[in-house]
């Protein structure tokens, strides 16, 4: 999932907390044998595709008509918000990380069924971003994550034969492709706008950093933390990375012809380079993200979560079962070439046999999910700041980083 809308502010947040504990539950739950409709929110090409799925599961369950309604990813957020706000939340939605604890928090989401649905099926990040102090709100639908992309052709150019595995073997590798293979960058990283914190999670985690650690404080000035920025922004000090990188810009294309030899890409760019970039297959390889003290890259994906007001509860948890079990991820991968969440749909197939797939699987054994926190966004923006003012040679990751830290402090104690 990407974040494009921003958390509510703390006023509606107050106000749609003293409505939704006036409206309390609806009551009642028909028992998942009878004849009902249940309504399901999927968001972006996820709903098209759910539709599908949809239609399969119905035949098996006539008694059960499942109504999915796919949302744009730009209006997702204000359209759970009014719901919630209205008491007409679906009984089934597709929820990111970034939205978990907002909701959670206003009270609005049933707790997951832990006889059903066991966390130990499932990766360590992909359950925890269905989590709130605690609590499992969202099971996981999918899961993505963040390897690097290189260019093997230009790398032999360039005198290297292997993958780079830590951060020195990165930057000399960027370097190399610049001075031995005449790239124009040797490596693409966001430099500022919206998310650059997702290229930055590859530093910061592998560097043993965190924005918000797990008892809720602010840690985004630590060692580590400066330590991830200033090696971030050494490819823009170096000239190594674009510092003025168009809104929406797209690398496969800068890939493909050869101007940018590396990037941090998800699962989906295996797709769009083999469907776009014809004329570089078996010319470019994925790794995982170079280490510094561990290779640790961000978790990302989708859960799904069940509305504490359903009247469906049952019919809605055995729907999300079927959907997240071994044969329901494999099922969904092929439909979508969304990554499993649950670890078992990896165990055949496609799934077990493909190299490239596999480097996924060893990176999100690894991988760190963000904070449920309501704030997360706003949390995110300051780091997206932070990074601009270093990328940009406005400030040190020193200072940027103290003044994000003071911000971010203020955010958390809310």
């Amino acid at each position: 999932m990407s974040r494009i809308a921003r958390t509510a502010p703390a006023g509606l947040a107050l106000a749609l907390a003293v409505t939704l504990s006036a409206c309390g539950s609806s009551g009642g739950d028909v028992a998942a044998d009878e004849k009902q409709t249940l309504t399901v929110w999927a968001m972006g090409a996820e709903g098209e595709k759910l539709a599908e799925v949809a239609k399969v599961y119905e035949k098996a369950n006539p008694n059960i008509t499942v109504k999915v309604t796919p949302v744009g990813w730009d209006v997702a957020h204000q359209k759970l918000v009014s719901a919630a706000a209205a008491g007409t939340l679906p009984d089934v939605a597709q929820m990111g990380g970034s939205y978990m604890g907002e909701f959670a928090e206003l009270g609005v989401l049933e707790p997951v069924d832990t006889k059903v649905f066991d966390k130990k099926d499932f990766f360590p990040a992909g359950w925890e971003q269905g989590e709130v102090d605690g609590t499992a709100y969202g099971v996981p639908w999918y899961v993505d994550t963040r390897v690097l992309y290189y260019r093997t052709d230009l790398a032999e150019k360039a005198g290297v034969a292997k993958a780079p595995t830590d951060w020195k073997e990165l930057q000399d590798l960027a370097t190399a492709y610049q001075k031995k293979a005449g790239t124009k960058w040797g490596l693409s990283i966001q430099p500022s706008g919206l998310d650059t914190v997702q290229n930055f999670y590859s530093f910061l985690y592998s560097a043993g950093g965190e924005i918000v650690d797990a008892d809720g404080e602010a840690v985004i000035d630590s060692p580590a933390a400066v330590k991830a920025l200033k090696e971030y922004g050494s490819y823009f000090d170096k000239g190594l990375a674009n510092k003025s990188v168009q809104p929406g810009y797209d690398v496969v294309k800068d890939f493909g012809n050869g101007r940018v030899p590396m990037f941090f890409g998800g699962p989906w760019h295996v797709t769009l380079l083999n469907e776009g970039q014809p004329q570089i297959k078996g010319k470019w390889a994925i790794a995982p993200v170079p280490a510094d003290a561990s290779s640790t890259s961000m978790a990302g994906g989708s859960s799904l979560v069940v509305s504490k007001d359903s009247e469906h509860k049952a019919a809605a948890t055995e729907f999300i079962e079927y959907l997240t079990d071994t044969e329901g991820q494999a099922d969904w991968y092929e439909r979508t070439k969304d990554l499993p969440a649950n670890t078992s749909a990896w165990e055949s197939g496609k799934l077990a046999d493909d190299a490239d797939l596999q480097v996924f699987k060893k990176q999100m054994d690894t991988a760190k999910s963000s904070p449920s926190l309501a704030q997360w966004t706003e949390i995110t923006d300051k780091v997206d700041q932070a990074i601009a003012k270093v990328t940009q040679g406005k400030a040190s990751a020193e200072d940027a980083l103290k003044q994000a830290q003071s911000e971010i402090e203020g955010l958390v104690k809310q």
